[in-house]
């Protein structure tokens, strides 16, 4: 996964980047609060950034509160790392948009357990975005069979948006995604096969 973090302090961001890439993470980095928000507002931005509380620029806890704004953004999940450690801080960064809280200093174990949590949760988030896009195309399918259908009372066509006439079977199969299979029902066999075969 991308992930970002955002530190001035170029000692932690070497040490937390170590740690993750040989994990597996593509890592990118900020020594500020601004290039942490103008990386995370980037079309790619990553979907989760470790953020240092106090830094130059823009505070770390500004940044959630910056990037919760984001219109229409995917999910970013967002952690901080501080030396704060009183409730009314963990408080204060949560209820800006933090999804999670470390001390600094961090056990390097609890960092990464947190961020596989992120991750986590952030494949939870992109698959329930799937889920939902899904479910709205099927909703549109099902709309466009509502309502009242031109059809040929001669041929059975059926007349779509376009003023084309289609046969039943393709309407709906490009409406609704169901198939067909020919039989005959009763009253056809017996007015239609049924006395060409006695005749």
């Amino acid at each position: 996964m991308k992930i970002l973090i955002a530190d001035d302090n170029t000692t932690n961001r070497k040490l937390v980047k170590a740690l993750l890439t040989i994990r597996g993470h593509q890592v990118l980095e900020a020594p500020d609060g601004k290039q942490a928000l103008a990386i995370l507002s980037a079309a790619d931005a990553p979907s989760l950034a470790i953020l240092d509380w106090e830094m130059p620029e823009m505070e770390g806890i500004e940044v959630c509160r910056q990037v919760r704004q984001f219109q229409g953004a995917p999910f970013k999940y967002l952690l901080l790392l501080t030396v704060r450690d009183q409730k009314s801080d963990i408080v204060n960064g949560l209820e800006a948009g933090a999804d999670d809280y470390i001390t600094k200093p961090f056990d390097s174990k609890e960092l990464l357990a947190r961020v596989q949590i992120g991750v986590r949760m952030v494949d939870l988030n992109v698959a329930l975005s799937d889920r939902v896009r899904q479910l709205e195309v099927a909703l549109a399918q099902i709309k466009q069979l509502h309502g009242l259908l031109p059809i040929c009372s001669y041929c059975k066509k059926i007349r779509d948006d376009k003023n084309y006439w289609q046969q039943v079977e393709k309407y709906f199969s490009d409406h609704s995604g169901a198939t067909f299979t020919h039989g005959i029902c009763p009253d056809c066999y017996e007015r239609l096969v049924k006395n060409k075969k006695t005749v």
